[in-house]
């Protein structure tokens, strides 16, 4: 059965192959260069999952959820709150991967729900995701979530290493 939890230190391995997994499956793609510069995590990914796991544990405005599939870690979301200048709260999805062989079954709303209600339970007004250009099924999953386009961010490479 798949499900979602807040995830604890014995997930770190798991989270930690699931997000360079993320890397290697994005690059390639269509604004995936420009992603791994500006998005990615840095490479190597362990100390920054530490990071991440250290600061939700703590609690400190930044969460890391793990969807699971019997009781099996197959993907993660980090979601963290980000003050305005209006002094409003904004959710952030910096991190939201299922493996591809546990896609379709629900572990991945199971952790959008989470984080939905995390980013609620800290008076956030919205939330934010990417998704880059021509992934349409991540499009189409953040939809059903109510996410929707609110800006389109273009790029032009002044270089051959795009």
């Amino acid at each position: 059965m798949e499900g979602a939890r807040a995830a604890v230190a014995e997930d770190r391995d798991a989270i930690v192959d699931l997000a360079e997994r993320a890397i290697d499956e994005l690059e390639p793609t269509r604004g995936g260069a420009v992603w791994r510069r500006r998005h990615a995590r840095p490479v190597p990914v362990a100390p920054s999952v530490d990071d991440d796991l250290a600061a939700a544990l703590a609690g400190r405005d930044r969460a890391v959820l793990v969807g699971t599939i019997e009781d099996v870690v197959v993907g993660y979301a980090v979601v963290r709150v980000e003050g305005l200048g209006d002094g409003s709260t904004l959710g952030v999805v910096d991190d939201l991967y299922v493996d591809p062989e546990a896609r379709g079954v629900g572990v991945g709303e199971a952790v959008m729900d989470l984080v939905l209600d995390w980013c609620r339970q800290r008076g956030c007004f919205g939330v934010d995701a990417l998704a880059l250009p021509g992934n349409r099924a991540t499009k189409n999953f953040f939809e059903r979530f109510g996410l929707t386009a609110r800006a389109i961010l273009v790029h032009r490479s002044l270089s051959e290493h795009r």
